[in-house]
């Protein structure tokens, strides 16, 4: 990596793992990284990790200021943080961009030195079985790091930003806000959604039967491990885009149970048609280019 002088300091508020794991890549790149947490006790934890150190009242203005909240916060958190002057440059990780940025403008935020971003985990970073996830410096190498810059965001800003997402290894893809939710829902949000509603069926399910499952059952609910706050947060924020998919999936569920207990003699040639298009899409997420082989992570927000 070519050595640049625009990100030396940075401030990361929130040490979950999204936020631990930028401030682990920023502090192994060499920039002085300090941290914020609403409970001092994670900032703490984070500090411990080599993330960094915790922020004091004598820290100076950083030169990035890095909002790591669920996206509900992302707001609020950034004003207080332009008004206490912590940086120059601020950016966020909200896994939701459309009412995030629009809610920026609203509530009279500094626009000009605000870059929304949505950097997108590896499938390494997915959480497991019990839902663990863990920071760490690579969790964003060679993945899509979504920058969302409004139209009168100055060069000088989305050059620290740039910066930022290099030094985490992540490969820069700008888009519209509307764009990336509707994305997102489609590959991130909607299926989270549908593998927590087919990993519910376990919850009560005895040892015998879940040891059926398997591997891959586990792995086809892998995001269902996500914690259910942030989740639920990630949703609420991206509603009518995952809705609109989650509509679509429901109506071929919904038409693959007509057919089963209507019971036809044509039901088999039904159901491959009603399987064919999923044989297709599978084919086409498989052939698709990646930065990085593998799924995308779970919803993004804190986690």
């Amino acid at each position: 990596m070519t050595a640049t002088t625009a990100l030396r300091t940075a401030v990361v508020i929130g040490c979950g793992t999204t936020g631990t794991s930028i401030a682990l890549a920023l502090t192994g790149s060499g920039v002085e990284v300090t941290l914020l947490d609403q409970d001092p006790l994670v900032a703490a934890g984070a500090a411990a990790l080599g993330a960094g150190s915790p922020w004091t009242q004598a820290t100076p203005p950083a030169d990035l200021v890095v909002v790591a909240t669920p996206p509900s916060a992302v707001v609020d958190v950034l004003q207080a943080a332009q008004l206490r002057g912590l940086g120059n440059v601020y950016t966020d990780t909200a896994g939701t961009k459309d009412i995030v940025t629009a809610e920026a403008e609203l509530r009279g935020c500094d626009l000009k030195n605000y870059v929304p971003g949505h950097p997108l985990a590896g499938p390494d970073a997915d959480p497991g079985p019990a839902g663990e996830a863990v920071a760490r410096a690579g969790r964003f190498a060679g993945r899509p790091w979504i920058l969302c810059p409004y139209d009168t965001t100055p060069g000088w800003a989305l050059d620290v930003v740039d910066e930022l997402v290099r030094r985490c290894g992540a490969v820069r893809q700008d888009m519209a806000p509307e764009a990336h939710d509707e994305a997102l829902a489609a590959v991130s949000h909607a299926p989270y959604l549908v593998q927590a509603a087919l990993a519910a069926e376990f919850a009560g399910a005895e040892a015998g039967l879940a040891r059926l499952g398997g591997p891959e059952l586990i792995t086809a609910v892998r995001a269902a491990g996500t914690d259910p706050v942030v989740g639920g947060d990630v949703l609420t924020q991206n509603a009518g885009p995952v809705a609109d998919i989650l509509d679509r999936i429901a109506e071929r569920i919904a038409g693959a149970a007509r057919i089963l207990r209507e019971g036809a003699d044509t039901a088999p040639v039904e159901l491959a048609l009603l399987l064919e298009p999923g044989v297709r899409g599978r084919r086409a997420l498989a052939g698709a280019p990646q930065h990085r082989t593998g799924e995308d992570a779970p919803p993004s927000g804190r986690t």
